[in-house]
């Protein structure tokens, strides 16, 4: 009996540990794994495809909600099944589950978008899907909406039709776009229980990310999770006010514990405003956030950006403009749990795999410990402790004589370093360290190897196929040797002391070669000349496979050609296999001033704009500006005259065809011949176009 009431007290204590939102001296770091209508680039199968890679740098991958949503092409924050329909915008039900199993085989924990505020409806404003799952069937009903839902519009329109909304206003702020649920009415509750039950027992997720949770009570948050027991839990709480976050995680609390974690949305202005308000700069990283606070950091979830803050080609949205590397390296270098945004790890991969490798071998938890060292507008300086030592992290202007200075460099070892971010290990580390991360590199890499130890003497061994290095096997070399990698490798480097190798790192490199198959160049009829006169040209491209995939506005294009008297800006692809296809728009650089979607591209092609409003349109140009034969020579005999224009005449009139000329007699490319041809003849005739 003794022996029972023990194992169940064990029981209950693990449960409470399980409940809390987020563990305590978690070491892991995170990834947002798509960006705002990545539909494309990030579906199931692709991500899945990832999985080795991302197991090495990631814990746990958020994925978008995962059920068919109202809209055919959406993001998932339009719910509308719950239980019954996973064939998303993202891929099949079937893709979903095998992308979860996938990451759990591979020790990544799959952290599911949960859209609980508000859902969608079926055919009216009220009437929500009646699903069955596992013998049960589930339904909200339109009592189950907030009574003042979309500002009293929704109840207008259900006492007009014959429906009962609920008694009870909202516990939260609304939303307009959908009907908002009220989750004190028992049948939602029941409903999202049961939701959450499979999302973590049946497709096997291993937590949440909650959206929107202004929109409710966080009492019902506590609830829901202290009942599911997820492994994670983080909520959207929208605000830049650390006390107000803080706030609404001890509303979430079940039995005195906090339920949940929060992303830091303090911490991402304090980002934000280091490099959107110039007279702060980057002491602006000191600034109040969850994270900084030793008792909440614990359920801070850091980022820099989101789908929500990043530039899209349809609106401003609120973008960090510049230094995302080395706001990268402050998040990653201090306590809560980071997650990084998936745009930032496909431009600045090899970075940011470094990056984690330092805090993971550092130690660094959501726990941590830090300390500022130093900064003003130039730099920030910043010491965090982890379970196996420090970092001295460095932001900003790394070569500050102020910071250098007040270096030890018996103390601290410099590891890693890019564009505006350095790491330094403290010496008491003794470890080996590899400054370049493992993965592809093109045509070759160098990489420093260091001794990070508090003997100034200390010796590294390494080899490079892939055996361990020891005393007596490998190559020894003094800290500080580079070394060129240009095929592909397994390198293990040890720390050699009194004779023995008492830690080794590895790293597995994979050298690609200069792409030498088929290229497409994409030209663009100069649109900064009247009558569009864009101060800038961006080319902005992306497909199916993330062969080219831009943020927005994409790469400004400089280059240009002259051809036949007309300037072009170009920009020039990779074409990787037979049936690949990107797509492109034209724009000003800006929020405003774009073309339509131009599709379906795998060859070189010339376009023109065609209208001088927004969205321009564009007219293909390929024919005319490759075709031998000079435009307007419609008769095809190598020059532009008087005959030409009598060749357009009699086709207007009926005497000709114009099959029956070698040349185009459509010269202006409207799909007609008629007087605007002859113009156009004319004017090339006179210099005035070509």
């Amino acid at each position: 009996m003794k022996r029972l009431f023990t194992l169940c007290i064990v029981h209950c204590a693990l449960c409470i540990a399980m409940a809390q939102g987020w563990p305590s001296n978690y070491g892991g770091v995170m990834l947002q794994g798509f960006y705002w209508d990545s539909f494309s680039a990030t579906k199931w199968t692709k991500l899945t495809s990832q999985a080795d890679e991302l197991a090495q740098y990631f814990d746990l991958v958020w994925i978008p909600q995962s059920a068919r949503a109202k809209n055919s092409t959406s993001m998932g924050y339009d719910p509308l099944y719950w239980f019954s329909n996973y064939n998303s915008s993202f891929g099949t039900e079937a893709e979903l589950r095998q992308l979860i199993t996938t990451f759990k085989q591979k020790g990544i924990g799959t952290i599911g978008d949960v859209v609980i505020n508000h859902r969608g409806n079926v055919s009216n404003w009220v009437n929500f899907p009646a699903e069955t799952y596992q013998g049960v069937t589930y339904q909200l009903q339109s009592t189950d909406i907030c009574r003042n839902d979309d500002g009293g519009a929704t109840l207008t329109w259900a006492t007009n039709n014959g429906y009962e909304l609920s008694a009870n206003n909202d516990t939260g702020e609304g939303w307009d776009g959908m009907r908002d649920l009220d989750h004190k009415s028992e049948n939602v509750q029941a409903n999202v229980k049961a939701y959450l039950n499979m999302l973590l027992n049946d497709l096997g997720y291993t937590g949440f990310r909650y959206d929107m949770v202004k929109g409710f009570s966080a009492s019902f948050l506590g609830k829901y999770n202290s009942e599911a027991q997820p492994q994670f839990s983080v909520g959207e709480y929208w605000d830049g006010n650390a006390s107000v976050v803080q706030n609404w995680l001890n509303g979430t609390k079940v039995d005195g514990v906090i339920q949940t974690a929060a992303f830091d949305f303090p911490f991402r202005y304090t980002a934000r405003d280091v490099v959107n308000q110039p007279t702060k700069g980057w002491t602006a990283l000191g600034g109040t956030s969850v994270m900084s606070n030793t008792s909440y950091r614990r359920y801070a979830v850091t980022f820099i950006e989101n789908h929500d803050t990043e530039r899209r080609s349809n609106a401003a949205q609120d973008p960090i403009k510049a230094d995302t590397l080395g706001l990268n390296a402050f998040m990653l270098a201090m306590p809560g749990t980071p997650c990084v945004f998936l745009k930032h790890w496909i431009d600045c991969k090899q970075d940011i795999k470094g990056m984690i490798d330092v805090r993971k071998a550092v130690g660094i938890k959501n726990t941590s410990t830090y300390l500022p060292f130093r900064s003003n507008k130039e730099y920030y300086a910043v010491i965090t402790t982890g379970a196996n030592g420090r970092l001295l992290t460095v932001v900003g202007n790394t070569n500050h004589a102020n910071i250098l200075d007040a270096i030890d460099t018996e103390m601290w070892v410099n590891v890693a370093e890019g564009y505006h971010y350095r790491y330094y290990m403290s010496t008491a580390l003794e470890t080996p360290w590899v400054d370049k991360a493992s993965g592809a590199y093109e045509s070759s890499v160098t990489v420093r190897m260091t001794a990070v130890s508090a003997n100034p003497e200390a010796q590294l061994v390494y080899t490079t196929d892939g055996s361990t290095p020891s005393a007596t096997n490998g190559t020894r070399c003094a800290s500080g040797t580079t070394l060129d990698v240009t095929e592909e490798m397994t390198l293990k480097v040890g720390l050699l002391d009194g004779g023995s190798v008492t830690q080794v790192v590895t790293r597995d490199y994979v050298i690609t070669k200069p792409y030498d198959g088929p290229t497409a160049t994409i030209y663009l009829k100069d649109p900064t000349v009247a009558p569009h006169n864009w101060a800038s040209v961006y080319f902005y491209a992306w497909d199916a496979t993330g062969e080219v995939n831009d943020q927005w506005p994409g790469v400004k294009v400089t280059a240009d050609t002259t051809i036949r008297g007309n300037k072009f800006y170009y920009r020039t692809f990779r074409v990787p296999t037979s049936t690949y296809k990107f797509n492109i728009i034209f724009n000003k650089g800006g929020s405003t001033g774009q073309t339509v979607d131009i599709t379906g591209l795998n060859s070189d092609h010339y376009y023109e704009i065609t209208s001088t409003t927004n969205k321009y349109t564009v007219r293909d140009i390929t024919d005319e500006m490759t075709s031998d034969q000079v435009k307007g020579d419609v008769t095809g005999d190598g020059v532009v005259d008087i005959a030409d224009v009598n060749a357009i005449i009699d086709i207007m009139l009926g005497k000709a065809t114009a099959s029956s000329f070698k040349g185009k007699a459509d010269v202006t490319g409207d799909g007609q011949v008629d007087i605007a041809d002859v113009n156009a003849v004319i004017d090339i005739m006179l210099g005035h176009n070509a």
